[in-house]
């Protein structure tokens, strides 16, 4: 059998929330599964989420599955990450007020009952700060060397205002960029704790729900869009919200927050801070002329203190995102491949 005869295989890369993972969807999920919904946003929108009319109102419904090396890492763990990550995905789309979760636990067999107690624990501390709870599951035990660790599926629900849903696709031009904290901490963070490094600073994980930051953002003004940058980091994020909305974006390098410690860890990694995974970050759409009032409302909210208004949409370079550095100007390209693998 020739070679171009040899079926394709998956990669790590497909898993990796970039171009491959998107190529992936698009070419071999959305041939077989998902239909367009009317007034509503279905499979096929590869959204944060899907938005079902239901009379006057809409079900928002999201699925995640989480696996990360290590478990538990400087600031959260595989617990709090799959309740933060699904409450995020839920304000992504406009939900802010989740109504419930499910958790489905795949475990190997010989995993310490000590270390699942302390995912479950943290899962219930999470999901109370976020006002939901869990309300269904499965649990399934796998033989051993079958799993490599413990794989964590939530599914969040929550209900919204029929029309009030929020996308990744409605931005135009005018419309201001706004990142709700310093970017890059998840991924730098868990990368220093797998492989030992010590910087010598609190490098610390950012995940967080920031289903409350949302609110406060649309109690503020007009949000036209969202998307939280996880796997790609703000830089996928910002693509897509660009090739979503039929945009360009021009971001302000000085303006994108980065934290001291992940702006040095990430120099000696020889990383960029903006294609690196966050777990309690949003980037949001905002109408231009409530851009500031937005700012302050999201400041002024426990874990926004840091946001930033970091760019704004144009009607030049459709589906592209330029980088102002201050002395000069470049295309903001995401990352191919799996550039640090299992981080949420």
């Amino acid at each position: 059998m020739s070679a171009d005869d040899e079926a394709e295989t998956l990669t790590a890369a497909h898993g990796a929330g970039r171009a491959e993972m998107r190529s992936f969807l698009s070419e071999t999920v959305l041939e077989r599964l998902g239909d367009p919904i009317a007034d509503g946003v279905g499979l096929p929108a590869l959204d944060d989420g899907a938005v079902l009319p239901d009379g006057d109102r809409s079900l928002v419904v999201t699925t995640d599955s989480h696996v990360v090396d290590p478990p538990v890492f400087p600031g959260g763990d595989l617990g709090r990450l799959g309740v933060a990550g699904t409450v995020n995905d839920l304000a992504a789309m406009g939900a802010v007020e989740p109504l419930t979760l499910t958790c489905g636990l795949v475990v190997e067999a010989g995993t310490p009952t000590d270390r699942i107690e302390t995912i479950l624990d943290s899962m219930a501390e999470t999901a109370e700060e976020c006002g939901v709870s869990v309300q269904t599951g499965d649990t399934k035990v796998l033989p051993p060397d079958d799993l490599d660790g413990i794989v964590l599926n939530t599914t969040g629900i929550g209900r919204i205002p029929r029309g009030e849903q929020l996308t990744s696709d409605g931005l135009s031009p005018g419309d201001r960029l706004l990142v709700t904290g310093p970017v890059g901490q998840h991924g730098i963070a868990l990368l220093a704790a797998r492989e030992g490094f010590d910087f010598e600073t609190d490098l610390r994980s950012d995940v967080a729900p920031v289903n409350h930051l949302v609110a406060a953002a649309r109690e503020a003004g007009t949000v036209t869009a969202a998307t939280d940058p996880t796997r790609g980091g703000l830089a996928t994020a910002l693509t897509e919200l660009a090739a979503r909305s039929g945009v360009g974006l021009v971001a302000e390098d000085r303006a994108v927050p980065v934290s001291g410690a992940t702006d040095s860890a990430a120099a000696v990694l020889g990383l960029d801070p903006k294609t690196v995974a966050c777990e309690g970050r949003m980037v949001l759409g905002v109408a231009p002329e409530d851009a500031e009032s937005v700012l302050d409302a999201v400041r002024a909210t426990p874990g926004g203190e840091q946001a930033a208004l970091i760019g704004d949409a144009v009607d030049d370079h459709t589906g592209r995102v330029v980088v102002d550095t201050g002395i000069g100007q470049r295309y903001l390209t995401e990352p191919s491949g799996q550039q640090l693998p299992r981080i949420c």
